[in-house]
């Protein structure tokens, strides 16, 4: 492995083991999606970090980023509209509050 690469996977690896701690111990709903994304940008960077040094001359790893960038934004949109009437009907974003409405 390249000693360069590392100047890129670690802070990859930071971020992805900073988004599995928020979202395992967070219980309100938006520092879980905070968390999702932190670990989806991960994944991205490692995308195109691969790409880079893989394939230095094609831009496959950089396209898909892009794709999963947008996938993500639109997933995030949803996601806050969900919370958004979740709010609503009960008056926070408590995850054990949303566990009783189950019921």
């Amino acid at each position: 492995m390249d000693l360069s690469m590392l100047w890129y996977l670690v802070p990859s690896v930071i971020m992805f083991a900073a988004g599995v701690y928020g979202f395992v111990t967070r219980k309100n709903m938006i520092a879980l999606l905070i968390s999702l994304e932190l670990m989806l940008n991960s994944a991205d960077l490692n995308f195109v970090v691969f790409n880079r040094f893989l394939f230095p001359g094609s831009m496959e790893g950089m396209v898909f980023t892009l794709f999963a960038i947008a996938i993500a934004a639109a997933e995030t949109a949803i996601a806050i509209a969900i919370i958004v009437n979740i709010y609503r009907a009960v008056g926070n974003t408590d995850i054990n509050s949303v566990k009783k409405m189950k019921y």
